[in-house]
């Protein structure tokens, strides 16, 4: 339910002593994730160029949920600040997703937490997604999944931000089952291990679980089909398609639902596993 905040019109000028000071009363309705100063109060009907209440922080926004998450901030008003590394260049695309001046951004280390702490001083709401498919010289699975995801929680702790997200992954386990692999996957045990240090940090953290996502731009659907060119209509499937694997999700409704549990104040501390 929306908080709702109570403003009175005070009347100063040539009518003197004869009006009364309080002429009226306003009831603006807040949104949950939003503090309780005037600044965070919603204001206008409600798009692109009006004010939800919620000023985000969206880690890992140039990845593939990330640009649509950001997207659906933007739609209906939200300030939203985007850390990012590399060119500046690769993320200005983003802008285009809010109105002028709604879309910020932040150059960020994901080992530097002073510049983690910047980019989160003025926001409610945090969102991380970041992560990665495999392992790199500069960053493994446990700096990014759990070191890194623990870090975040922690300064989002400590900065008084009212809801943080996270991003892990569908059958996040810290004995993942062996199907083709000898010793189960490490991505889906350090995701798990993810959840736990911001659980420890943030124990009213929100946790998306997603499955294999699907959309535009994807590396799901588009691998396939590339198989499928590739091979001139012949495609290996695992045990001949026979048995399901996969329970794919279509991306866009991922972002819906992590908005869905930013307004709704029974989310908090919950997990929440998105399946197609």
């Amino acid at each position: 339910m929306a908080a709702i905040a109570r403003a009175a019109f005070v009347q100063f000028g040539q009518f003197g002593h004869h009006v009364p000071q309080v002429v009226g009363c306003a009831y603006i309705s807040k949104r949950d994730a939003s503090t309780g100063t005037l600044t965070g109060l919603k204001r206008g009907r409600g798009g692109r160029s009006s004010f939800s209440g919620i000023v985000a922080t969206v880690f890992g926004a140039t990845g593939f949920l990330g640009k649509h998450v950001v997207n659906q901030l933007g739609k209906i008003g939200s300030q939203v600040i985007i850390p990012y590394r590399g060119e500046a260049s690769e993320v200005l695309r983003l802008k285009l997703c809010g109105d002028l001046g709604q879309i910020l951004f932040f150059p960020y280390h994901l080992k530097d937490e002073d510049s983690i702490r910047k980019v989160m001083k003025y926001s409610n709401v945090v969102i991380n997604m970041v992560g990665q498919d495999w392992e790199t010289r500069n960053f493994n699975f446990q700096e990014v999944h759990v070191d890194g995801a623990r870090a975040i929680a922690r300064i989002a702790k400590e900065s008084g931000v009212e809801k943080l997200v996270h991003l892990s992954c569908l059958n996040a386990s810290p004995d993942p089952q062996k199907i083709y692999m000898k010793t189960g996957s490490k991505f889906l045990k350090s995701k798990y291990e993810g959840e736990l240090a911001v659980r420890e940090e943030f124990p009213e953290a929100i946790v998306f679980r997603p499955s294999d996502m699907y959309g535009s731009e994807d590396r799901f659907l588009r691998y396939y089909s590339n198989m499928w060119r590739r091979g001139r209509g012949y495609m290996p499937l695992w045990k001949k398609g026979e048995a399901t694997i996969k329970a794919p999700v279509f991306v866009s409704d991922v972002a819906v639902g992590i908005m869905n549990a930013i307004k709704d104040p029974t989310a908090v501390g919950k997990t929440f596993e998105a399946i197609g």
